[in-house]
């Protein structure tokens, strides 16, 4: 027999009473107060009322019974209903790699655009300048190259997937459990797991070893919560399924909802032997817990795979674009534009010409027989093909190689390494790198991203007297607590002087502060190896146990009605008459015992809000007085320091009192109706009049540099967000402590913001802008707020304009406004919405940064993912765009990263623009003296070379190398991040200076060229000549250019500037030969030309005329213009101070209607701890001795024959 099963009347129908009580405390509010072997009425009117949605029906042991539900898929195609347990997350496979990828790219203008002049060039080879592989290559080559780079990422999520399929898990085969991989489980499998394990699937928890078939289970991987949460098997399983034969013929069917993605939820019925049972989220262990403190439960799969409820939240894989990318694609819809319209009006004056020769020239026959129409239509397309080099590919090609490379630059900073993991930063995707320049949101998970998830003891008030650690010289010293064997290593706060006083056992408040400590606490311990371990609901409640444990005070052992406490040596035992659990409306816990002397105290520890009410005011003598004002003092102390505090408080209580009091606590635990608030009255009328005793602090300790990360994107003007599953006080108290909120700031709360909302509405004025003030939420005023912006609208209502679009819009323009923004409680689905709501209402930037699979939906929705390899998996990298070690490094990856990204990018397609149309529009000029006939003017090795060899290394080098400022100068200098955000390097405006600059430069390089050889016989007055002086003043011009925008100077920079040159001149020089002329005329025509022209001293004049021109006018508009620049900021100051003041505010009294109380964040989880568990029973052990004869857990090959305890 399992432990605590005994058949006794009295156990069973205790245990009966108690069963409302055990499931999670997460579904209270959902579950009605009934038995699970019952079902109350509320429940099966719910469950009739859903009945229609309740159609997933498994069985359990029976795969032939649930292969034979199908869906259908598209007509007549029908499929298995039920997924396997096989996961991916990959956006690619073997077959939809290549058409899904061509897809993905031809998404882009600019592919569609070489597409098309490849096309045209193929159809009509005879009017094509080049011909029409000369762009296809190149185009097959930026094809190649995208496709790689996606092709990698997606084999990383392939490898990330097989890992987690391929993991092992306990599965029944025949009447055995054998190892299998998880991708073998299907729906009505029975598994086992152990200690540690993680779950594979949505689980139904059948029995466990645990007393009542308990198990334990760490969530952090799915909601960021790391106290424990328990679940339990319904109570028909934990009797029947006693061991493996009868598991093996176990045939219950479950009936439920569909798979959905609602985590905390789940409703549903099982079916066996003709009865019905109730099913809720307490019963289910979900795909990603992992099992703790429990040596070994039984479940069967209810959903698995992509049906499970986290791979429900983790969201589709989405094409990130950056904004350039976007603006890239208008402007080369723009450059089409400007290029059919050219070329349209040069057709015009080719046919204007062809009119008038034929007019003039009637008598030369016609050597084709195309009509003039016909001829101005091919010149047409001729020309397309000869400007299309106004957008040239080899800048696409360039623009990879330096994404690559700022990639590569983030993988190798050792500034980003972080040694104690041994793990340094990656980029992920390498196309996303422009983007970290520009981000303006940051939507941060808290647990495990922000803070350490590690809770200390900080500090103390005890009797108004505040003890803080000693100083690390002390420390060193000498182990304070060596008298103590007991004592816990791990814990660093030592104070010599409270130590002294507690070990000379005189002062009657230090006592009962620790023992406070010691008794008033639902801890679980276990001795292992002659040590103990706690198993707390919190993180907290473990912290507080050990300090009174090092402090002399050490809880060892708990029955049902006791607590054994070893004080300072002495052990002594507290019977247990009455255990007030924690909730989220009593923000307090009480335990009241009978000491070993027979006196009967009750202990309490609660937030100081509700504490201090609770106190004795009457017959207060002047000394309690004081010490009251002095712990209100430390509080403001402590809460100033963002310390996670707790009142401690206790009183004597008379025998007489106690006897009363019980009767009425009895009757209330026995209701049917009003339960909890009858016992919440109950636990009222015994918690007056306290005497109180002191202070406890504890530190959520935040990452290293997380404070300083914070203040800098403050100053970057990022706005900080945070999302996370964790309590309202919880997450405002990390707000505090990493500096987003202030005690100067406006919180503004769900009742706040719905009737600001309100308001605005009826008087159709906008909302004010709310300087100073910051937001909190909850994940159910996300979900009212989703549902009212998504609920049908009336028939006559105006789309995107209704109430409910406004308050979803209103809303996102209200937060927007606040300087923070903390949401509590949200769900992973509701994480990504938030994400999913900015990038509807505003083009920003935003990134999204977690560590776990909670964040993962938010990671992928946001434009930029982030992950950090944390304590909660690997999940949040695997799905991220980058990958950190700390929170802090973030600072860097954009002020330094970032910046340099998209400073570089963006100066380097400013210049490649500008060269470009300073070397191709030249061609225009050109028409309009070659008759319209689109002959190219350059050479074709000109043409071919200029922008794969003779400009790409300075370019290469300004997009990989140049620095504006250093990387030490980024970090200290916030501000210089806001360019980014408010798209000045490159935007519209940039894009028309850099054409107007490349027209002006070829203006000026064709017609002084023209000028000076007009009407001349000499160098120039040939066609070849001509073409090669503007060649080489077009190339050194644009040399000049690049030489005055670059900032960063090294070696580099001047041999880029070199070899550039170097390949011009040896090109030249050899495709100008005469033994490459003798081998094909056609090809290289252009025989001896620069030769000749450069030994001319007349025309190194005119090259040196250009380039001068060109070059002083631009350089002096520059130097004006930064002169003028420096006494702009001064103005600037005082228009935004007058801005300022005109900005219109929220009234003080409009949202704070009462002063505000001390902010107060207690140390407490966010749901109901295990007291309830311990007075009845249910979770504590029993010995053998006195409870019967427990089997021993035996091996599989025994299971077979003979009963295995679970």
């Amino acid at each position: 027999m399992r432990p605590g099963m005994e058949g006794t009347p009295g156990r069973r129908g205790a245990r009966k009473r108690c069963l409302f009580k055990l499931s999670s405390p997460e579904s209270h509010e959902r579950r009605s107060e009934s038995s699970t072997d019952g079902g109350s009425l509320g429940y099966g009117e719910d469950f009739q009322k859903n009945n229609s949605a309740f159609s997933w029906e498994v069985k359990a042991n029976d795969r032939t019974y649930n292969n034979q539900f199908k869906e259908r898929i598209f007509l007549f195609w029908r499929r298995k209903k039920y997924k396997d347990n096989k996961i991916c997350t990959a956006k690619y496979n073997f077959f939809s790699f290549l058409p899904l990828n061509l897809y993905e790219q031809f998404h882009r203008v600019s592919n569609l655009y070489f597409l098309f002049i490849i096309i045209l060039q193929g159809v009509f080879p005879d009017i094509s300048t080049m011909p029409w592989f000369t762009l296809l290559a190149p185009l097959i080559c930026l094809l190649v190259i995208r496709a790689i780079r996606d092709l990698v990422d997606d084999i990383g999520r392939h490898r990330s997937d097989r890992i987690v399929n391929n993991r092992p898990c306990q599965m029944l085969v025949g009447e055995s459990f054998l190892c299998k991989k998880w991708e073998d489980l299907r729906v009505g499998d029975l598994i086992r797991l152990h200690d540690d394990n993680v779950v594979p699937a949505d689980v139904l928890l059948l029995a466990s070893t645990e007393p009542s078939s308990l198990c334990y289970v760490e969530t952090a991987d799915i909601d960021g919560e790391t106290n424990l949460k328990y679940r339990q098997a319904p109570i028909v399983t934990h009797h029947e399924l006693n061991n493996v034969t009868s598991m093996a013929s176990f045939q219950g069917k479950v009936v439920c909802e569909e798979p959905n993605s609602r985590m905390h939820y789940f409703m549903g019925r099982l079916e066996w032997e003709g009865k019905k049972y109730p099913l809720d989220s307490g019963n289910i262990l979900l795909r990603g817990c992992k099992i703790r403190n429990t040596d070994t439960c039984y479940g069967m799969v209810i959903y698995a795979g992509v049906d499970t409820k986290i791979m429900r939240n983790c969201g589709k894989i989405y094409l990130k674009r950056t904004k350039m990318d976007q603006l890239m694609n208008r402007l080369v819809i723009l450059i089409f534009m400007f290029v059919v319209l050219i070329s349209m009006a040069l057709t015009l004056g080719f046919w204007s010409n062809v009119t008038k020769f034929k007019v003039k020239h009637y008598y030369i026959p016609e050597k084709h027989m195309y009509s003039v129409i016909s001829k101005s239509f091919f010149m047409f397309l001729s020309f397309l093909i000869l400007l299309s080099v106004m957008m040239p590919m080899a800048m696409f090609i360039i623009a990879e190689f330096i994404y690559l490379g700022n990639s590569i630059f983030i993988d190798w900073d050792n500034e980003m390494y972080y040694e104690p993991q041994d793990m340094s930063a990656k980029a992920r995707s390498t196309s996303l790198n422009v983007q970290l320049g520009q981000v303006e949101y940051i939507f941060s998970d808290k647990t495990g991203t922000l803070t350490q998830n590690i809770m200390t003891f900080k500090k103390c008030c005890i009797d108004g007297i505040v003890y803080d650690p000693d100083e690390e010289d002390a420390l060193h010293k000498e182990n304070a607590f060596l008298w103590n064997k007991f004592a816990d290593g791990k814990l660093l706060f030592q104070n010599v002087k409270l130590l002294s006083t507690v070990r000379e056992n005189k002062d009657r408040v230090v006592q009962e502060f620790w023992r406070l400590l010691a008794v008033c606490h639902t801890v679980m311990v276990e001795e292992k190896d002659n040590q103990l371990f706690y198993q707390a609901a919190s993180p907290d409640e473990e912290a507080l146990v050990t300090a009174a444990r090092n402090f002399g005070y050490v809880f060892l052992a708990r029955t049902q009605d006791s607590i054994t406490v070893m004080e300072l040596g002495e052990e002594r035992v507290y019977k247990v008459l009455a255990m007030m659990d924690f909730n989220s409306i009593r923000k307090r816990m009480s335990v009241l015992v009978r000491n070993p002397e027979g006196y009967i105290y009750l202990y309490t520890k609660g937030a100081d809000t509700v504490i201090f009410d609770r106190l004795r005011r009457k017959d207060l003598y002047k000394k309690e007085q004081a010490m009251q004002r002095a712990t209100e003092e430390a509080l403001s102390s402590f809460a100033e320091e963002t310390l996670r505090t707790l009142c401690l408080a206790y009183k004597k209580v008379d025998e007489d009192i106690y006897e009363e009091w019980r009767h009425r606590h009895e009757e209330a635990t026995i209701l049917l109706q009003n339960r909890a608030q009858a016992l919440h009255q109950v636990y009222e009328e015994m918690e007056q009049n306290l005497q109180l005793l002191g202070v406890t602090a504890i530190e959520d300790k935040l990452q290293n540099g997380v404070l300083e990360t914070i203040q800098s994107f403050k100053k970057g003007n990022i706005k900080v967000w945070v999302l996370t599953g964790d309590k309202q006080e919880t997450a405002v108290n990390i707000g505090f402590a990493c500096q987003l909120l202030s005690e100067d700031m406006r919180i503004l709360d769900e009742e706040d913001i719905r009737p600001l909302m309100e308001a605005c509405r009826e008087t159709c004025s906008k909302l004010p802008h709310v300087r100073m003030a910051a937001m909190v939420v909850t994940g159910e005023f996300l979900d009212q707020l989703v549902k009212s912006a998504t609920r049908m609208k009336p028939k006559n209502s105006i789309p995107l304009r209704g109430p409910e679009v406004w308050r979803e819009r209103a809303f996102v323009e209200l937060a927007s406004k606040c300087q923070a923004v903390i949401c509590c409680r949200v769900t992973p689905k509701q994480k990504a919405l938030i994400v999913r709501l900015v990038k509807k209402y505003y083009n920003v930037v935003t990134l999204a940064i977690g560590d776990g699979a909670n964040d993962v939906n938010m990671i992928k929705t946001a434009d930029i993912g982030v992950g950090l390899a944390g304590q909660e998996g690997m999940q949040a990298v695997q799905n991220s765009d980058y990958m950190l070690a700390q929170f802090c490094f973030l600072r860097r990856l954009l002020f330094v990263h970032g910046r340099w990204s998209y400073m570089r990018v963006c100066k380097f397609l400013r210049y490649f623009i500008y060269k470009t149309l300073a070397i191709m529009t030249v061609q225009i000029w050109f028409a309009f003296y070659s008759g319209f006939t689109a002959q190219p003017l350059y050479e074709g090795w000109f043409l071919a070379l200029f922008n794969l060899l003779y400009t790409t290394l300075p370019v290469l080098y300004i997009g990989l190398f140049e620095q504006d400022v250093s990387d030490e100068q980024s970090l200290e200098l916030p501000q210089l991040y806001i360019a980014g955000q408010k798209d000045e390097f490159f935007n519209y405006w940039v894009f028309f200076q850099a054409i107007a600059h490349g027209l002006t430069t070829s203006l000026v390089n064709f017609f002084m060229t023209l000028w000076i050889s007009h009407d001349t016989i000499g160098p120039l007055s040939d066609y070849q000549s001509f073409a090669t002086v503007m060649a080489l003043s077009g190339l050194l011009s644009v040399t000049m250019e690049v030489i005055l925008i670059i900032k960063y100077w090294t070696v580099l920079s001047v041999l880029a500037i070199f070899f550039s040159l170097c390949f011009y001149v040896v090109i030249t020089w050899t495709s100008q030969s005469f033994w490459l002329f003798a081998m094909s005329p056609k090809t290289f025509p252009f025989l001896y030309v620069d030769r000749n022209v450069m030994s001319h001293p007349s025309i190194l004049l005119v090259v040196l005329l250009n380039v001068s021109l060109n070059t002083l006018p631009v350089l002096a508009f520059r130097v004006i213009y930064q002169a003028l620049r420096q006494l702009r900021p001064k103005e600037e100051e005082v228009e935004e101070e007058e801005k300022e003041e005109e900005v219109m505010e929220i009234p003080t009294e409009e949202i704070i209607t009462a002063p505000r109380a001390r902010r107060s964040s207690y140390a407490f989880s966010h749901q109901e701890g295990y007291a309830h568990l311990i007075t009845q029973g249910t979770i504590l052990r029993r010995s053998p001795g006195a409870h019967g004869q427990m089997n021993p857990m035996q091996s599989d090959e025994e299971l077979s024959t003979s009963f295995d305890v679970i």
